[in-house]
């Protein structure tokens, strides 16, 4: 198993410690898993790494790292719509997925501190697991991060700075320390061994319902839910176990919808954008550096881009909180999308919507 450079091709060891390949583009993993089987699960294991045979593990590191993430329920929320519940995880979102794949990687070739940037979530995973595996790490976050979140990271030893501006200047601010001082960039962007945990995700569900419902809604800031989702769904696919493509509808805000504005005009390239500021803090990302990835696999399989009211998030939120949902901003814009979709094109039947993040964290 290798890195391959997704502009130029060029390939590298996955020891390496380079962010990026020289030319500029991020890496992609040479790995093709075996055909999915459900008999081959691994019941043994209580935890998204029951999936371990088809996830791009280079040794058993994640046996001593995990911290039982995964195997969140599904929950019929209204006539038509499952949810997904991932914040039902140790740090109380969806990237513990990606982290716990991503730090045992980081463990495996001996790096002893990493630096990464977050819009609150991501950052919490990367720290807590870091704690788990003893390394070190500083979490760079923007500046209006709830500061329940930063609390949280911190909590887990690692070394929070706060920039000022928005999340794109603290992305760029983590990156220059990281070239700087040569130091593991843990980006959940960037590391294509994320993608290996968020994949999971579609595979859960899959064991769960046996099928997978026909629309699936995804939230979309960089893209490590999407990408994963994507990954998992083209794997079943190929191994037989769907009989048609799910309707993807992904989400933004309208606040910050590079890729929804590239859309409309099947550009190959995000668009430019200004983003102004949203309470889906998670999806809030102007310049989402898989942009040209995210935005081909939405032409290959016809996905549709909606871009979330801003007035109906808090809305939303209400709505799950009244049967016992209480979500974060983000997670609830990804409701309020739906409800706004419903509204404009009919209710899609059998819709399938992650909780990605607790609501206690977002709370100010």
């Amino acid at each position: 198993m290798k890195y391959v450079c997704s502009r130029c091709g060029h390939e590298a060891d996955t020891a390496t410690r380079a962010a990026a390949c020289g030319c500029g583009g991020l890496w992609d993993l040479d790995y093709r898993p075996p055909v999915f089987d459900p008999d081959r699960i691994d019941r043994s294991v209580w935890g998204m790494f029951r999936y371990h045979e088809w996830m791009a593990l280079e040794n058993e590191t994640w046996r001593d790292i995990s911290l039982g993430e995964g195997m969140t329920p599904v929950v019929p929320f209204g006539g038509n719509i499952l949810l997904k519940m991932d914040y039902f995880m140790p740090t109380l979102s969806f990237k513990d997925r990606g982290a716990a794949v991503l730090i045992a990687h980081c463990r495996s070739i001996g790096v002893d501190k990493v630096v990464q940037d977050s819009s609150g979530n991501a950052g919490n995973s990367v720290a807590a697991y870091c704690g788990r595996a003893g390394i070190g790490c500083e979490i760079f976050v923007p500046q209006g991060t709830s500061p329940k979140k930063i609390a949280m990271i911190a909590s887990h030893g690692a070394e929070v700075t706060v920039v000022p501006g928005s999340r794109d200047d603290c992305a760029d601010a983590c990156r220059e320390k990281a070239r700087r001082e040569g130091l593991f960039y843990a980006s959940h962007v960037y590391n294509p061994f994320f993608y290996e945990g968020t994949k999971t995700y579609i595979y859960e569900v899959y064991e769960q319902l046996r099928r997978i419902p026909k629309t699936v809604f995804i939230p979309l800031g960089n893209g490590t839910l999407f990408i994963g989702i994507v990954k998992g769904l083209e794997h079943l696919a190929e191994s037989g176990c769907l009989p048609e493509f799910p309707r993807i509808v992904a989400v933004q805000s309208e606040c910050c919808d590079p890729i929804a504005k590239a859309a409309v005009s099947r550009a190959s390239h995000p668009a430019e954008i200004r983003p102004c500021p949203t309470m889906a803090e998670g999806i809030a990302i102007g310049k989402p550096m898989r942009g040209d990835e995210i935005l081909a696999f939405i032409y290959k399989y016809n996905m549709e881009v909606t871009a979330t009211p801003e007035a109906g998030i808090l809305d939303a939120r209400a709505a799950l909180a009244a049967q016992g949902i209480y979500a974060e901003h983000t997670t609830a814009a990804t409701y309020a999308a739906y409800l706004e979709y419903s509204r404009k094109n009919g209710t899609p039947p059998d819709s399938l919507i992650p909780i990605c993040g607790a609501g206690l964290k977002s709370d100010k």
